[in-house]
């Protein structure tokens, strides 16, 4: 049985998560496909809760105002203790090169504290980062970007 948030979200990304989705599928659909595929009642409630969460973010600001220098991101301990140096190496390199801004690495980070793993490897983030960007209104390049970089920097399925 499978028994990861995370398998459970990448699992529904990599084959539910189209345009098509919301009209596709309805919750009670997706949790008894889940149930068959393995996954744990558990496990697919805290994903669905963690979508939930996902969806009450995407109304956050995207941009600083103009004019302003760009804050440092300062993480506390337990955002530490989850995402080790290259992740936070990886976030920077996202936001320098503007796939993420800042109202969306601060998402992806929300997220990533709300998975219930004690730590999340690169390979990890980066579903995150895709599935974040996915689910933000007018991020399409960017999320286009994420995705090829995902594909082409993944040995096929993570789960």
């Amino acid at each position: 049985m499978k028994e990861n948030i995370l398998d459970v979200l990448m699992y529904l990304f990599e084959n539910y998560m189209t345009e098509e989705l919301e009209t596709a599928k309805d919750e009670e659909s997706l949790r008894s496909e889940l149930q068959k595929a393995g996954f744990d009642h558990g496990q697919i409630s805290k994903a669905f809760t963690w979508l939930e969460g996902l969806a009450a973010l995407q109304g956050e600001p995207h941009a600083p105002p103009p004019g302003k220098q760009l804050p440092v991101r300062i993480y506390a301990q337990q955002e530490l203790d989850k995402l080790d140096v290259e992740s936070r190496g990886f976030l920077a390199f996202l936001e320098n090169t503007g796939v993420l801004d800042l109202a969306s690495r601060e998402v992806v980070i929300d997220r990533v504290m709300a998975l219930d793993s004690e730590d999340v490897d690169l390979d990890h983030l980066k579903w995150v980062v895709l599935m974040v960007l996915f689910n933000q209104p007018g991020r399409e390049e960017a999320y286009a970007w994420m995705e090829d970089y995902v594909f082409e920097h993944s040995a096929g399925s993570i789960h």
